[in-house]
């Protein structure tokens, strides 16, 4: 496949080439160590519960559907983390399921849950790095990557992994985050990237970056609500797991719950204003061509 050199809107130059995307921003390895660190951790389970994405198992529900998931489907999950949605799938839709995350603790939770839910035959989990996956050129019908796409500091390579890796006519699912005009200094910074906001995107955007993969994309739809109710949700949240640190019936050392409430309440603005959303994106690789055709 041809590179396009042309960078996705207001990236930098360079960057559909495989560079960063974010002049000045937070270092590429912190990113990915926060990240994983954060979303393994009891702090993430009790404001996100299992799923960790807006929309829940719901909205994967309806990734599957639009990807046409099925028996014999062979799916890889991005960033997988405690496999919630991997194991989903493998109920729903009798499906392989490889999911891969970045954090080590999360792989053997999410090994557990799958053994414990019936489904170790159809799901298994490895740690890898979307910007470089380990799994072969054509070796899967479908990708997945829920709320973690735009918190990768090299987006245009994990766009590039994950067309590697589809077989001809294979497709790709993503949901995420959006983003239409600038932030407000409370949604900027390490902790905010990590939160999926930071480094979130316009839908042009993420389409651009799928196409100069090789991927047409298929289908967007919006979803703003279920980012509305995930907030709401960890609001409320946030207001019981203060409450019941202040009586000490659980312990959270680590946790700034001012700075929290702050992002929550920025993040919940932003959406109302319509400068955050939530996304559903489908893309699709050339089917295979038949000898007559070539």
């Amino acid at each position: 496949m041809e590179r396009d050199t042309t960078a996705p809107p207001g990236a930098a130059v360079g960057a559909v080439d495989g560079g960063p995307l974010v002049d000045g921003g937070p270092d590429a390895g912190a990113v990915k160590a926060c990240c994983a660190a954060v979303y393994q951790s009891d702090w993430a389970r009790l404001l996100l519960g299992d799923s960790f994405h807006p929309g829940g198992l719901g909205l994967t529900e309806r990734l599957g559907q639009a990807l046409e998931l099925g028996a014999g489907r062979r799916v890889l999950d991005v960033a997988a983390g405690k496999g919630a949605s991997a194991i989903h799938l493998a109920q729903r839709f009798g499906c392989e399921v490889v999911g891969v995350d970045y954090g080590g603790d999360a792989i053997r939770e999410a090994t557990s849950a799958a053994e414990r839910a019936g489904v170790a035959h159809l799901v298994h989990f490895e740690q890898g790095d979307a910007e470089r996956l380990a799994q072969p050129d054509a070796a899967f019908d479908a990708v997945i990557c829920e709320c973690a796409f735009c918190t990768f500091p090299d987006k245009a390579a994990a766009a590039r992994e994950f067309a590697r890796v589809l077989r001809p006519g294979g497709r790709v699912g993503l949901s995420d985050i959006t983003r239409n005009g600038p932030l407000p200094p409370a949604l900027d910074g390490l902790l905010a990237w990590v939160a999926c906001v930071a480094d979130a995107r316009p839908v042009a955007e993420y389409v651009r970056y799928l196409e100069v993969a090789g991927l047409m994309v298929e289908r967007v739809e919006p979803h703003d609500e279920a980012l509305s109710a995930l907030l709401r949700d960890v609001r409320a949240k946030l207001m019981a797991a203060e409450l019941l640190v202040k009586l000490r019936k659980i312990a959270l050392p680590a946790v700034d719950f001012d700075q929290a409430r702050t992002m929550a309440r920025a993040a919940a603005d932003a959406v109302g204003a319509e400068v955050l959303g939530y996304a559903l994106i489908t893309a699709a690789s050339a089917p295979a061509v038949r000898p007559s055709e070539a």
